[in-house]
């Protein structure tokens, strides 16, 4: 009997220390490499500027909006759960904020959705910039794994981008924040959706249905932004057995009109969103445009109207992509056009 209490006690002790290794707190000074740059956190940051709605939702979704100063970039309404706690706290701006607003919330932290914003050629600033007043930064790999921003633009994209990228960033965040049981069940939880949208599929797979992206474009009747062969989009439409029209690597391609239209695509997604930096931001102008140019009009999608409306924020690489998944397959249901 001695023996076996003696066994019994040994594996719980095992079981007990197994289960506190897994959630471990995080042991401070914590340094991370984190888009090319190592940074190190003495503590849990106390105060937050987010650039990026796609960085702010993750950071609500991780419990984080007490620790939030500002926001800044946005091109949507927040997630619905969220609601609430977005409308408590200053958004710096709708598009860039300036570095002067962001450093005058005194954040010992500025998380960033994008290098553009917060890197080597940023346009709030540079890393170096925020860490000459002690301030550290955070990017999301997302953005910079396998991925060139030198030009400070949408980037060009060398890997197909995939979820994992994004629960990274979760993970790492949680790290950060001595959260790690919180983004344990947040990556699960996403983990679950994702696999429910594969499954949510079924016979809208269309192996090689042609399908562009449309996000906006500077000028209506000019090139338009369409999604790369690397992007969140083309991510999707892998996962759907679909076919992008847009074989370059670049994020998000200017593209002609006329050489869409030589692709023909089957259906068009087009992005909504409430930010209005130009005219094509209104998915209600891009639809108009493309039923009376005297090119796209022509194009399948077109005359059959396969317009498949997506929330802008689904077609960046964000906690949103799942979304695209299962917006996307809907649409090619409700079209008619699935296999």
């Amino acid at each position: 009997m001695r023996a076996i209490i003696k066994t019994l006690s040994a594996v719980t002790v095992l079981v007990v220390g197994f289960s506190a290794s897994a959630h471990a707190a995080t042991q401070y000074p914590l340094t991370v490499t984190n888009c090319g740059q190592s940074i190190t956190f003495e503590k849990a940051p106390a105060k937050i500027v987010s650039i990026g709605q796609g960085m702010t939702e993750i950071l609500f979704s991780l419990g984080l909006a007490d620790k939030i100063a500002g926001t800044a970039v946005w091109v949507g309404p927040v997630l619905k759960e969220y609601e609430g706690v977005n409308a408590q706290i200053p958004r710096l701006a709708d598009n860039d904020p300036s570095f002067e607003s962001v450093v005058g919330k005194e954040p010992d932290l500025v998380a960033a959705e994008f290098e553009w914003h917060v890197g080597t050629q940023g346009s709030v600033g540079k890393r170096e910039q925020f860490g000459s007043l002690g301030i550290n930064t955070y990017v999301s790999p997302a953005d910079c794994v396998a991925k060139i921003n030198a030009d400070g633009g949408d980037g060009v994209r060398k890997e197909l981008f995939t979820m994992d990228l994004i629960y990274q960033q979760i993970s790492e965040l949680s790290d950060i924040f001595d959260i790690k049981e919180r983004g344990e069940k947040l990556v699960a939880d996403l983990r679950a959706r994702e696999a429910a949208a594969v499954a949510s599929i079924g016979n809208a797979s269309s192996a090689n249905l042609p399908v562009v992206f449309w996000f906006s474009s500077k000028e209506v009747k000019g090139d338009a932004y369409i999604a790369g062969k690397n992007s969140a989009p083309a991510y999707i439409l892998k996962t759907l057995g679909a076919k992008n029209v847009v074989s370059t690597e670049e994020e998000w391609p200017l593209v002609g009109w006329e050489t869409i239209a030589e692709s023909n695509p089957a259906v068009v997604v087009i992005a909504t969103m409430d930010r209005r930096r130009y005219a094509a931001d209104d998915p209600a102008v891009k639809i108009d445009f493309l039923e009376n140019d005297p090119v796209t009009s022509h194009m399948d999608a077109v005359k059959n109207k396969h317009f498949v409306m997506m929330d802008a924020q689904s077609m960046n690489p964000t906690i949103r992509t799942i979304d695209g998944i299962e917006i996307l397959a809907k649409g090619i249901q409700a079209l008619g056009i699935s296999k």
